[in-house]
């Protein structure tokens, strides 16, 4: 029998992609492969309707408000449960510590935007870890309640045996049940007795057969 692509991949444990990995890694194609690009320049100048003023943008300034949407996302994420494993929280870490190296040791890194993503890959960390934490005492809990939480023990009834009576929960049978016939042997009559001589009364003719 052949399991959906859905339910498989269902089952399986993903691994979480860290999404501060997106604006560090937009960064450093930035420096290596366009080193022509200016990240302070401004790239578009956003009319603002009530003061009357613009508002230049620049390539550092999207790149830092992009970090933290993917900041905002990667907190959704962990705060769901079991939504983060501890190769989540690696990367996290793994990532976090490219960015201060990179920060150190290259020239072109040595500036404002890229130690605030820098420091935002850090929240990201902290961020997993502290969830991670406060939310093993509650799995810890739940799991100890679900322990001692008692054991329902189902009851079966007993076999009833013929000829007795049913338990009260069950419904009487409406069945007609069959008529039964008892033998009666009939009384036997009791013999006519004749009277005697003495029980005759005086002056009653005698039979024949006395008369003789």
């Amino acid at each position: 029998m052949s399991v959906p692509p859905q339910e498989h991949f269902k089952g399986l444990p993903m691994v979480g992609f860290p999404l501060l990995l997106i604006p560090l890694a937009i960064y450093n194609i930035i420096v290596f492969l366009m080193p022509s690009v200016s990240l302070t320049e401004t790239l578009v100048a956003v009319p603002l309707m009530t003061s009357g003023a613009e508002w230049p943008v620049t390539l550092s300034e999207i790149l830092l408000a992009l970090a933290i949407l993917m900041l905002l996302l990667e907190v959704i994420k962990g705060a769901r449960p079991g939504a983060k494993f501890l190769t989540d929280h690696l990367l996290s870490l793994i990532v976090f510590g490219a960015a201060v190296a990179e920060f150190l040791l290259w020239p072109r890194f040595a500036n404002s935007t890229f130690f605030l993503l820098t420091l935002l890959a850090l929240v990201d960390f902290l961020t997993g870890v502290a969830l991670r934490v406060r939310r093993s005492p509650a799995v810890a809990g739940a799991s100890r309640a679900a322990q001692r939480a008692p054991v329902e023990v189902v009851h079966q009834p007993a076999h009833v045996e013929s000829g007795a009576s049913p338990p009260a929960n069950e419904p009487a049978s409406h069945a007609p049940s069959e008529p039964r016939f008892t033998h009666v042997e009939p009384a036997h009559a009791p013999a006519p007795v004749e009277p005697s001589a003495e029980s005759k009364p005086a002056g009653a003719p005698l039979p024949p057969e006395a008369s003789h």
